[in-house]
């Protein structure tokens, strides 16, 4: 398996988890109190920047691909490098 596809299921998996534990949360009454609401919104945020991921990869498989790169053209001979001076003279050992 691909890391794309792993990366795609398990952010299937954690964003379904995510609203399973949020509806959880509203199903049992726990999100009235000021714990169950952050959590609650833990929940939502945390499935809410999984799923921004998945349509980033869906939008980014279905881009057609783009037209090869151009090399740059490469001459007969390499250009020779001038060899850099020291910023900083090289002091004289006495």
């Amino acid at each position: 398996m691909s890391d794309r596809a792993f990366c795609f299921l398990f952010s299937c998996v954690v964003i379904l988890a995510s609203l399973c534990a949020a509806g959880w949360l509203v199903a049992t009454t726990q999100a009235t109190t000021v714990d169950g609401l952050f959590l609650l919104l833990t929940c939502l945020v945390v499935a809410l920047a999984f799923a921004l991921y998945v349509m980033f990869m869906i939008r980014r498989a279905m881009e057609s691909p783009a037209a090869p790169a151009a090399k740059p053209a490469t001459t007969a001979k390499a250009a020779v490098q001038p060899k850099a001076t020291p910023l900083v003279p090289a002091e004289k050992a006495e």
